[in-house]
């Protein structure tokens, strides 16, 4: 069982992820760095696609939560960055991580921004994760 538990409220319209996230006492914080759209070789991929550079930056920052010793359901809230100031990138990218999370309806901040730190980079998703340790 995650140390992550979503808040909802009736009081709040209707939203197709949770208002926030409640972390249990003594839990272990993880903040992972923003997952980008690179390759092994540290190339950007999906140039041009904001979909597929989206796609890369959740399998990215899944092996980072794997290697922090965390899971999806261990997330407590991501932000969604992307360099556009079109809202259908913005939800191209919001589609694809969304879908990642399945069941597990994070709460998450998606931005449009004026720039990212790679060449051609489009999207970066920015995790932070909860867990149990002993």
């Amino acid at each position: 069982m995650s140390a992550v538990h979503l808040v909802r409220s009736d009081a709040l319209a209707a939203a197709p992820y949770a208002y926030a996230s409640r972390v249990e006492p003594g839990a272990e914080l993880i903040f992972l760095a923003g997952a980008c759209p690179l390759a092994d070789d540290g190339s950007t991929v999906a140039v041009g696609d904001v979909a597929g550079q989206a796609r890369r930056c959740v399998e990215n920052m899944l092996v980072a939560l794997v290697a922090a010793g965390a899971g999806l359901a261990d997330v407590a809230s991501t932000r969604v960055l992307v360099a556009s100031s079109e809202r259908r990138d913005l939800v191209a990218a919001w589609e694809v991580v969304r879908a990642a999370f399945g069941e597990h309806d994070v709460p998450s901040t998606l931005m449009g921004v004026a720039a990212l730190g790679y060449e051609d980079q489009l999207v970066e998703v920015e995790v932070v994760a909860a867990v149990r340790r002993g």
